[in-house]
């Protein structure tokens, strides 16, 4: 029991079917695969028995005999079978035209990080001489006769590695009961 569909569109599915395989059989493009032939003979048995291709509606507006991806599917073969090849996703030329935003126009690619790169960072890091050990820190008092007195101007002295020296002030916080 089919479906009821236009007989007009019918016929246009079976021509299309049709065609596509007599133009496979041609050779003006590579051979079709075996899935490809059977797909053509199934549907064409569907249309001829049923008057459509598929059963489910959801799949397809309920007039046609072929559902969308069938269409689809269907205009893949064709071309193949006239020898013009599939193209995909492929971007067009620009022509110089400065493209608008927002689409999905040829981009530069993204940078990617070469992990082979790291590697050899890590193999000439491995090879290159070690720095020796730093020492601990020490604390050291500043002499008293180093400490200036109020007013005085506090004499810069360079120090080793730009360390801040550590300094006994006379007078500062004293501690409760002393």
């Amino acid at each position: 029991m089919g479906r009821d569909v236009d007989e007009r569109k019918k016929r246009a599915a079976l021509r299309k079917l049709r065609k596509a395989a007599e133009l496979a059989e041609q050779g003006k493009g590579p051979p079709l695969s075996d899935w490809e032939r059977q797909f053509l003979e199934e549907v064409e048995e569907r249309i001829e028995k049923y008057g459509s291709a598929f059963a489910d509606p959801m799949k397809g507006d309920d007039g046609e005999a072929l559902s969308a991806l069938q269409q689809v599917k269907l205009k893949e073969i064709d071309k193949k079978a006239r020898g013009k090849a599939r193209k995909g996703f492929s971007q067009k030329a620009g022509g110089g035209k400065k493209p608008p935003k927002g689409s999905f126009t040829k981009r530069t690619p993204p940078r990617v990080r070469q992990l082979d790169d790291d590697l050899e960072e890590d193999l000439r890091e491995a090879s290159a001489p070690t720095p020796p050990p730093r020492a601990k820190p020490v604390l050291k008092a500043v002499p008293t006769e180093a400490v200036p007195e109020k007013g005085q101007e506090v004499p810069r002295v360079p120090q080793p590695g730009n360390r801040p020296a550590f300094r006994v002030i006379e007078g500062g916080k004293s501690e409760p009961g002393a």
